[in-house]
């Protein structure tokens, strides 16, 4: 087993929920990054998900999007994420990182993507293919590298069917009808979506987009195996872009893995 995999396996025999934390790699800078990823893991993130900045961010929403821009105007590449999983892996060997991006950029550096877990990275989440196809259809074929595939309110029972095959790490279930930072969660589709999900596989099922509060995290926790947050902790991240206080960040997510156990 990966990191991944053992993370989830020691949470699930602790009866614990797991906290997924998200950024942008390079917003607003790649030692920023490098420093909130520490950040995250004393506040209590059990997996870190990083955003490999893209040009056409279709899944996000204007808040996430932004960041993509602000990343990539710092030249952002692949090969300066991998160099900062290396760095990261210098000091932290156990938590479970996850690259989150578009099919193009990860397909343009196979080589990189197929030798990652080399350096420390356990999971791809390719968000542009469809979850019937495999990334070995696209010349990612390392088998020490788990696909996280999503799966949302819209999607068939057959393609649950199909996608929970094609899934190992977790299924990250998007809670909304839309993008990044949507609102108005439906507890009630999502309960029956999640159960929906566990009568074709044991793989864990993370639900991810519109948590912000505590509350709502509180309330996922209840019927996830774990949330996943991203632009509330994009918009604080850029919000102290110029004074790099990230105190505040900490105790949000301190309050998040309070709420989910």
């Amino acid at each position: 087993m990966n990191r991944l995999q053992t993370k989830l396996k020691q949470l699930k025999t602790e009866e614990k929920k797991a906290l997924v934390a998200y950024l942008v790699a390079g917003d607003p800078d790649i030692d920023s990054t490098l420093e909130l990823m520490h950040l995250f893991v004393s506040s209590g993130v059990d997996i870190i998900e990083i955003g490999v900045p893209f040009t056409d961010p279709i899944a996000e929403g204007p808040i996430i999007q932004k960041a993509h821009d602000r990343s990539l105007k710092h030249n952002i590449s692949l090969q300066n994420i991998i160099d900062l999983v290396k760095d990261f892996r210098q000091v932290d060997t156990s938590t479970p990182i996850v690259l989150m991006g578009y099919l193009n950029t990860f397909i343009a550096h196979i080589n990189l993507i197929n030798q990652s877990d080399a350096i420390g990275v356990d999971a791809v989440l390719v968000v542009d293919i469809p979850g019937e196809l495999e990334l070995s259809n696209y010349g990612i074929t390392n088998p020490n590298i788990d696909t996280i595939s999503l799966i949302s309110p819209t999607t068939s029972d057959e393609r649950i069917k199909q996608i929970t095959k094609n899934s190992s790490g977790f299924i990250y279930y998007v809670n909304l009808r839309g993008v990044t930072g949507s609102s108005n969660l439906d507890i009630e589709e999502i309960t029956s979506n999640l159960n929906k999900i566990r009568t074709h596989t044991n793989v864990p099922t993370l639900a991810g987009f519109g948590i912000k509060s505590y509350e709502d995290a509180k309330v996922l926790a209840k019927y996830a195996d774990g949330v996943i947050v991203g632009s509330s902790i994009v918009e604080m991240i850029d919000a102290v872009k110029d004074t790099k206080d990230f105190s505040k960040i900490k105790e949000y997510l301190e309050g998040l893995s309070r709420a989910i156990n």
